[in-house]
């Protein structure tokens, strides 16, 4: 398979990290808040700036689920709509060209799902084949790359897009002062972003050599939601961190070898932004260096977890802002829900058509 493009969209209403602070201390209730544990917090979380897709006064309004589901709905399909036509115009292809659209997003409902009602939206054939993902979370980037690679490998003249799409204010729960919901407040926003895909008969940026998955066991529990009559309640383990640190080098060794490369091998790492402790764990586990996780850390500080579509942003950073040396290989990683990680070896197209 072959990546033909990658673009990223952002909600409109763009606030600093404090402003946004200021905001959610003023609505959360106020009960058992030390307001001093949620500052700290949120200026310890590696955010300058994110993007909300209300204006920020209106999420003191937000009364219910339903309201809030209502909008997810709205801003989803809009912001969606507006990632897809970005890739497949940088690709040089319409919505008639698309065979299959991936859709992924975990901070709303949607039934039809996210991608029906943008194929209505954008004008994809009537035909095109549809397979929504839900319940992935931060790792449904890495992980919807993965599933269009194996659609691809048995579809090699096809494209197949994939698009995600995360809401995450509207699922900030303001009854909530536990400190999931307080880390959740200081580090999710807002964005989408789509993937251009096609066989190896495409021309092409990034060639998708392998992926592999990992569920870890024991940590059901670790990252997720819960269900309830105000919505999606956010469930967040400290251990997080620990949980990388633990499995990831492991992990990546081990999928390497299996394509007779080692980490030294790999040039570009295009890693999700979890947060600073979960960067942290990455680096010194890899043995990497600041510099190979700048672009992570910078899309955190730049517009904060957009959870599936934030390595996807980072993918499209690293293509902008340092394109990888024709034939060289990069390795693209996140880690969510289950609690698990996918990974998917990259190598930069050397025979562009």
């Amino acid at each position: 398979m072959r990546i033909l493009s990658v673009t990223g969209a952002l909600a409109p209403h763009r606030h600093s990290q404090g402003e946004l602070t200021d905001a959610f201390a003023g609505v959360i209730a106020r009960g058992g808040l030390d307001e001093r544990v949620l500052r700290s917090i949120h200026g310890n979380a590696g955010v300058a700036y994110r993007h909300l897709v209300l204006p920020i006064g209106k999420y003191a309004d937000l009364d219910s689920f339903d309201e809030a589901n209502d909008l997810f709905l709205e801003h989803a399909v809009a912001l969606g709509t507006q990632a897809l036509a970005g890739a497949l115009q940088a690709a040089g292809l319409t919505p008639g060209d698309v065979d299959l659209i991936i859709s992924t997003t975990v901070t709303g409902l949607a039934v039809p799902s996210l991608d029906a009602r943008i194929a209505a939206a954008i004008g994809l054939r009537p035909d095109v084949k549809r397979l929504p993902l839900f319940g992935l979370g931060c790792v449904a980037g890495a992980a919807g790359v993965a599933r269009l690679h194996d659609y691809l490998v048995g579809h090699p003249t096809s494209v197949a897009v994939l698009v995600a799409v995360e809401l995450c204010s509207l699922t900030v729960q303001r009854d909530d002062v536990s400190l999931a919901n307080i880390v959740a407040s200081g580090l999710f926003a807002d964005g989408a972003a789509a993937v251009v895909a096609g066989g190896d008969a495409t021309s092409g940026l990034i060639e998708v050599l392998g992926t592999r998955s990992r569920l870890y066991p024991d940590s059901e529990r670790t990252m997720g939601f819960d269900f309830g009559a105000s919505g999606l309640r956010i469930v967040l383990d400290a251990q997080v961190p620990a949980i990388v640190g633990r499995y990831i080098c492991e992990d990546v060794d081990g999928f390497l070898q299996e394509h007779g490369l080692t980490r030294s091998d790999v040039e570009w790492w295009v890693c999700h932004p979890g947060g600073p402790k979960v960067i942290d764990a990455l680096r010194d586990s890899l043995d990497l260096s600041d510099h190979d996780l700048a672009l992570t850390r910078q899309s955190l500080s730049r517009i904060g977890n957009l959870s599936s579509a934030s390595v996807l942003h980072v993918l499209a950073d690293t293509l902008r802002e340092r394109p990888p040396r024709p034939g060289s290989y990069g390795l693209l990683m996140a880690m969510g829900p289950g609690f698990c990680s996918e990974l998917v070896l990259l190598r930069a197209v050397e025979d562009r058509k």
